[in-house]
């Protein structure tokens, strides 16, 4: 493995707005993804294995769950420091993040904003540790980008609700030990319920032959006539509101990672550029390389100010939805766009796993698609600025 040699690109002096908590924080998931994430990552992705060595070391940098309250275990961080983790957790690999956003985002989030205070008690300390992990069940086989026509449902039997249905593309399933999972009552109305590992009916088969995210577990969640108890209903919001809310502070998180991901592609690409010798000088010095180079940290930069901005309106409670949605489309777009250019400036070493640029190019790809994709964001920003809905 090469040794890792990220230095995170700063062209415009972000440093300066970020508060010393903000440094120390993104400084120590920076260390600690050089340490524990860089020297082990190209292997298990190459193995499609999620290395569950580093959930120990996820919950140490404060990954599961930094905005929940100390009182639940978390971190007690703001909105900004949730970012600057993800972009550091990112830089090391997107599956690794995603293991971290839902987590955080999809399983800890409904659970402190929807659940009661027993809930919080009973399952925010284990996740905030890593002792238990959650995945979150949202889309299904039929129902991807119109999550509201979901089938997966729960009848009131009495003394408990009897859950069935099946969710796909679930990160972190086949070793979840709780699903937050959304399913319509008999009225067809949309609540979360809180399954758990063992009981009766309730399976998570993996998900293989990936070439997105091999780092990261994916699976199924199915139901067959899942006993659910009743006081595992989150009772403090409903509707189709209650997930997109957890998908809000997820797709924030993915707007800082996916600048991650594009650092790290920057300034590989960048290293390279001045080592790589052809035609009697390094390839930085050719004009179309300089202008490769100079539109990738101009896009970065541009990232780095639009995420920001949106931590700062986190923060304040201010940010919207439509907000959130413009920040993930554009980022991972602009992420995706710079692994494909770096990919080329590598050449054939471009796709060798002893360089990441590959490995972000291939999970940007999921990374683009989930939690809104690409064309769905577009339309969310078009809604909200016309005011004309193109989804009906």
């Amino acid at each position: 493995m090469k040794p890792d040699l990220f230095e995170a690109p700063d062209y415009y002096n972000l440093d300066e707005l970020l508060s010393e908590e903000h440094k120390l924080v993104r400084d120590a998931a920076r260390e600690w993804v050089k340490r524990d994430v860089s020297p082990i990552i190209e292997e298990a992705a190459q193995k499609a294995e999620f290395p569950k060595s580093i959930i120990g070391g996820l919950a140490e940098i404060g990954a599961f769950g930094p905005y929940i309250p100390e009182e639940y275990g978390g971190a007690g961080l703001d909105q900004i420091s949730y970012g600057l983790i993800m972009q550091e957790i990112e830089r090391g690999d997107s599956g690794v993040r995603s293991t971290a956003s839902v987590q955080s985002s999809l399983v800890m989030y409904p659970i402190w904003k929807y659940g009661t205070e027993e809930q919080r008690q009973k399952y925010l300390p284990k996740l905030a540790s890593g002792e238990w992990m959650g995945s979150f069940g949202l889309t299904e086989p039929d129902h991807g980008s119109n999550p509201g026509g979901m089938t997966t449902n729960y009848k009131d039997m009495g003394d408990h609700y009897l859950l069935n249905g099946a969710k796909m593309w679930i990160s972190n399933a086949p070793f979840c030990q709780v699903a937050v999972v959304w399913a319509k009552n008999e009225e067809g109305r949309i609540h979360g319920l809180i399954v758990e590992r063992g009981m009766e009916g309730f399976s998570t088969p993996e998900t293989h032959n990936k070439w997105s995210l091999r780092a990261s577990a994916t699976g199924e969640l199915i139901f067959d006539n899942v006993k659910v108890p009743k006081e595992n209903l989150l009772p403090n919001k409903s509707g189709l509101g209650a997930p997109l809310g957890c998908l809000d502070s997820a797709r924030y998180g993915i707007a800082w990672g996916a600048i991650g991901a594009a650092m790290d592609c920057y300034d590989t690409a960048l290293r390279y550029s001045k080592e790589r010798i052809q035609f009697g000088k390094p390839i930085g010095q050719f004009q179309l390389q300089q202008k490769k180079l100079a539109e990738m940290i101009t896009e970065i930069t541009k990232a780095q100010l639009l995420t920001w901005r949106l931590g700062v309106l986190r923060n304040e409670d201010k940010a919207t939805s439509a907000q959130i949605s413009m920040a993930k489309r554009n980022n991972v777009d602009m992420a995706i766009n710079i692994a494909r250019e770096a990919r080329q400036m590598l050449g054939g070493m471009g796709i060798t796993g002893e360089y990441s640029i590959m490995r972000h190019s291939m999970n940007l790809e999921s990374v683009i698609t989930y939690e809104g994709t690409h064309d769905i964001h577009l339309l969310i920003t078009g809604l909200d600025i016309t005011g004309l809905n193109a989804f009906k």
